[in-house]
């Protein structure tokens, strides 16, 4: 489902603007998919964790990530001249070794 998302952003980016009323619906499904993602994402991470896996999902690096896409998409649908876009790249790593965690 992440790459799937990921790839729909990848097409928005190539789009001039959200002038046709399907292309704004398509934006705002993606919008709507993205707001279930991170909320299981981040339902996710509150679960405990039992401490017998080396590696483990970082889900709260994945919602954020996540946010900063609906942002992107959402500034998309409404753009504004006056202000930069931002350019920090998705962290895109979302395991964690638990030997180095204290």
């Amino acid at each position: 489902m992440v790459t799937f998302i990921v790839a729909s952003l990848f097409c928005v980016n190539q789009a001039q603007a959200a002038g046709t009323a399907s292309e704004q619906a398509n934006v705002e499904v993606m919008i709507r998919e993205l707001n279930a993602l991170e909320a299981v994402a981040r339902r996710s991470g509150e679960l405990p964790n039992d401490g017998s896996q080396r590696y483990h999902f970082d889900y709260q690096r994945l919602a954020g990530d996540v946010a900063r896409m609906r942002q992107g998409l959402q500034d998309y649908l409404s753009p504004s001249r006056a202000q930069p876009r931002d350019t920090t790249e998705l962290s895109g790593h979302y395991t964690t070794n638990s030997e180095r965690q204290p």
